[in-house]
């Protein structure tokens, strides 16, 4: 379908979601406001505050959001976590330095204590944020919010921190407990559409919705629990507003394929052809290692061959997945410079 695009002064995203000619491939990053910024270590610095109260302050998560708009950027995304919208249901993440939940999820009686909420009450401080980022951006750029998806969200409460490689913990709840599991994946399938809808009407202009550990979910399981919330989340999203569906590692394309998402954001394993060939309007792909650890010339190398790859239409281009904290700020500025000197169509 078309979407309505806003008058914008940069409106590429919004065009190539709607497979419309473009002069060049729109560009953006996620994780473009964080660690590898030296403006945003200064930041932190200054201001002397964690992670938890900059989500939580619209007057820090506003400036925070807009530092990448000085290097070129065509989407800026709002500065905020995935686990925000846990702390009301009562899983209160600390950061210390990473995500911490003072009691993981583990037991059936956990997930009844869990508490359904009202989105615009309890998180009124992230619409602030995003009024306060249309006002700053005042039509400049497009303002993407995001959500993380229901199974990446369990994930992270029943390890009670950043999920480990095996996910053990989470494997086992899931076999062993799969009504209390299957009630978790529902509330927050509710309470991510609730949250991403609330974001919509806040005014973003795209959503992405993140299944973070996506590489790790056994198929069954991900046929079981997170391809059916994919669908029912996209399904009940307002329909005028595109939506982006980012699985880390991209394991199963062909079920990305059908989840209702306008957008697939894909890893460098998936080549963009393999979704581009179903019609589908492709984000992506080009590794973050190379960012981290390549040259200047690594990166712009990189950045061409992608931009070649997408072909010109229906092509936003992006990472495999979020800047490693390492990355040299020159490689994300690299990125996004040899992006914006690409012109339409791409030399042979």
């Amino acid at each position: 379908m078309n979407y309505p695009i806003p008058p914008l002064a940069n409106d590429l995203l919004l065009r190539a979601v709607n497979r419309q000619p473009v002069p060049r491939v729109p560009a953006w990053l996620m994780r473009q406001a964080g660690r590898s910024d030296p403006q945003y270590r200064a930041y932190r610095e200054r201001v002397g505050l964690g992670l938890y109260e900059l989500f939580r302050s619209p007057e820090h998560a506003i400036p925070i959001s807009l530092l990448p708009q000085r290097i070129g950027v065509d989407a800026i995304i709002m500065f905020q976590d995935i686990l925000t919208p846990l702390t009301p249901m009562g899983a209160d993440f600390a950061f210390n330095p990473g995500p911490v939940l003072a009691e993981p999820l583990r037991r059936a009686g956990q997930v009844k204590e869990l508490r359904a909420y009202g989105v615009a009450d309890e998180l009124g401080f992230v619409g602030e944020t995003i009024s306060g980022l249309l006002r700053e951006l005042g039509g400049a750029l497009p303002l993407l919010g995001f959500a993380g998806a229901p199974f990446t969200l369990a994930a992270f409460m029943i390890e009670g921190r950043s999920p480990s490689e095996d996910m053990a913990s989470v494997l086992a709840f899931a076999e062993e407990q799969p009504e209390a599991f299957a009630g978790l994946i529902d509330a927050l399938t509710a309470l991510t559409t609730d949250y991403l809808n609330y974001q919509i009407e806040a005014g973003v202009h795209a959503v992405q919705l993140f299944e973070s550990i996506g590489e790790r979910i056994p198929r069954p399981l991900y046929e079981r629990y997170a391809q059916p919330s994919h669908e029912r989340i996209f399904s009940a999203l307002r329909s005028d507003v595109p939506s982006i569906l980012f699985v880390k590692g991209s394991p199963y394309p062909e079920l990305m394929l059908v989840c209702g998402a306008a957008v697939l954001s894909i890893d460098e394993r998936t080549p963009l052809s393999a979704v581009q060939a179903h019609g589908k309007v492709v984000q992506g792909n080009v590794d973050n290692r190379v960012l981290a650890s390549g040259s200047r010339e690594d990166v712009a190398e990189a950045v061409r061959a992608c931009v070649a790859a997408g072909g010109g239409v229906g092509h936003i281009l992006n990472l495999s997945h979020g800047i490693l904290p390492r990355t040299p700020f020159e490689n994300v500025q690299q990125f996004v410079s040899t992006a914006r000197k690409i012109p339409f169509p791409v030399p042979k």
